[in-house]
């Protein structure tokens, strides 16, 4: 393991991390195909590593920039979640046999996310030209044009990041208790609030492995797997929600719903196949973060 100081090593990953962020700017702003997914991933992976890492800097400055990159990534967001719901539905119906789709079905779930994507996007270019996103872009540059002056910056970089895995670990397994115990209709959150955990174990080890190697790379790859599997479940989840939804309000209208049937039962059997993932990819980062320090 390298003895460089935790403070150089974190500023060195935040560098790239900020790069993402700045590099995909010119593709949201010319609506490229997956720019908006992009530039959210480089924001939530900034946040979440200031997190992690935060005793490296001054705190109150870094939780400063974090709420900025907050804000960024809910307005990424909006898009993000319309984007992936009509790529979602688009799929579910091009795969139903073409004589069981009745109705305006696509209009009402994939022309209407479209619309609200355009809409979003919009909403995004408003805030990329606006004084606070500049602002924060110039926070981001001045924390990495300093030498970092937190109480952690001049610790060995190998310690400063094996903690870090180590506490995300320990949050991680407090959401896996609270899932475990939930009542039914309380899983679904108590699932995402697992995947949010696992998610910032996996940018926390991404962060770490030009430092512990093989292991964090290993954290980070099960990390995420537990990510993906509760990501598809919960994306198929909240897709039945908007399929019942968008079902009554059809009924209300006098147009035929069965179709809207045909595509829930669709996404209970992605969910189900989703789901069935998890204790397995559960068991396979237990083992990762296990091995973290021998």
């Amino acid at each position: 393991m390298s003895a460089q100081a935790a403070g150089p090593a974190v500023v060195t990953t935040l560098s790239l991390d900020v790069d993402r962020l700045i590099s995909a700017e010119p593709d949201v702003r010319a609506d490229r195909y997956d720019s908006i997914h992009q530039m959210r991933v480089a924001t939530r992976r900034l946040r979440s590593v200031l997190r992690s890492y935060r005793t490296v800097f001054e705190r109150a400055e870094v939780d400063e920039i974090r709420a900025e990159l907050t804000w960024l990534a809910g307005i990424l967001g909006v898009a993000r979640d319309a984007e992936v719901m009509a790529e979602r539905y688009e799929s579910l119906l091009l795969a139903q046999p073409g004589d069981l789709v009745i109705g305006p079905i696509y209009e009402r779930l994939v022309s209407s996310q479209q619309s609200k994507y355009a809409v979003a996007h919009a909403q995004s270019l408003i805030a990329l030209d606006s004084s606070r996103y500049a602002a924060v872009r110039d926070r981001l540059d001045a924390l990495l044009d300093r030498p970092p002056t937190g109480k952690g910056a001049s610790k060995p970089a190998s310690s400063i990041f094996t903690n870090a895995l180590t506490k995300e670990y320990h949050r991680l397994r407090v959401h896996v208790r609270t899932e475990f115990s939930a009542a039914p209709d309380d899983k679904t959150v108590a699932l995402h609030e697992v995947r949010k955990a696992a998610k910032r174990l996996r940018y926390a080890a991404e962060a770490a492995g030009n430092v512990l190697g093989d292991s964090a790379d290993r954290v980070a790859k099960d990390a995420k797997a537990v990510q993906s599997v509760l990501g598809d479940h919960r994306d198929a989840v909240e897709s039945q929600q908007l399929i019942l939804r968008e079902a009554a309000a059809a009924k209300s209208r006098g147009e035929d719903a069965f179709t809207y049937g045909l595509l829930y039962m669709a996404e209970e059997h992605s969910a189900r196949a989703a789901i069935s993932g998890y204790h397995p990819a559960l068991e396979a980062l237990t083992v990762a973060c296990t091995a973290l320090g021998e």
